[in-house]
């Protein structure tokens, strides 16, 4: 039997799912059919892959060494078809963008509009998630480029420095010009991000390492609702300083001592392909940074 792509296919949803019919599910071929497609490919490697014994179908040895190397391969398959595809003129081609929630509030969108003005031929994927599912779907191939802050970063991982992102009070009414002792703010109701966000967890160890026990009136899961919040009420957040550049009513008061600055960095899978696309947005990145005057690393 000649061995094909969907044989590397099956063997990998049966691996990841413990269970040929999940697998077949998510297929959507029927589980005969499944089982014997993976009993041919075992009958081409010459080997048992999986130990169908127990309640749950586990990979035996030799195949989890199979899988591990049938993934690569696909990846490996996955970037070459996306250069064929990619054109150095830009006329095409695809940039899949993976991003920490925080730079949708005022990075991500002077990004893609620029882009995609000088370069109306490409496609974008962007998709928001937290930095150590951006840094696994790199080194998965799920994602070309990841906006995220400096590391550590999980092996296999480069990271180019982009700017300093400093953070501040922030509230929608003025509170004088500054900067305002940190213990002042055990005084104040303050609405903060969740605290699944990088951000929050950065926010509470500065307030926690100065003995601040702040009153937090609300907790919103996006930067879009805490800024719209800010607005129609006398709360106060902590927001990176850049944010205030697209929200005028927004102003920005340093806090005493400075809140620890964050490096933000765009992230990339070692060693992988780089299409034009992705040069091109690197580029432009760099040069938007500089427009912008964020604080240099």
């Amino acid at each position: 039997m000649a061995l094909e792509l969907r044989h590397l296919r099956y063997l990998i949803a049966v691996a990841e799912h413990g269970s040929f019919t999940r697998a077949a599910e998510e297929l959507r071929i029927s589980q005969p059919t499944l089982s014997q497609q993976v009993k041919q490919l075992e009958r081409t490697v010459g080997v048992q892959l999986l130990d169908r014994t127990g309640r749950a179908v586990r990979l035996t040895d030799a195949g989890a060494t199979y899988v591990h190397h049938a993934r690569g391969a696909l990846r490996e398959l996955a970037a070459a078809e996306r250069a064929v595809q990619d054109l150095a003129d830009l006329s095409r081609g695809h940039l899949r963008l993976a991003l920490t929630p925080t730079f949708t509030a005022y990075l991500v969108g002077p990004l893609v509009a620029g882009l995609y003005a000088a370069h109306p031929g490409l496609t974008l994927t962007v998709r928001e998630m937290p930095q150590d599912r951006i840094e696994a779907g790199l080194l998965a191939d799920e994602h070309d480029l990841g906006l995220a802050f400096q590391g550590p970063h999980l092996p296999g991982i480069g990271a180019t420095p982009l700017f300093t992102e400093t953070l501040s009070l922030v509230a929608a009414a003025e509170t004088g010009p500054g900067p305002l002792p940190v213990r002042e703010l055990a005084a104040r109701r303050l609405a903060l991000l969740s605290g699944d966000f990088a951000t929050r967890v950065h926010v509470d160890a500065y307030l926690a390492a100065h003995g601040v026990r702040p009153h937090i009136a609300v907790e919103a899961n996006s930067v879009q609702a805490l800024t719209e919040i800010l607005r129609g009420t006398p709360l106060a957040t902590v927001l990176p300083d850049a944010v205030t550049h697209d929200h005028p009513y927004l102003h920005p008061v340093p806090l005493d001592p400075a809140l620890p600055s964050r490096t933000v960095t765009l992230l990339r899978r070692e060693g992988a392909y780089e299409s034009a696309a992705s040069r091109a947005f690197t580029a432009f990145t760099a040069r938007l940074v500089r427009e912008r005057g964020y604080r240099p690393v």
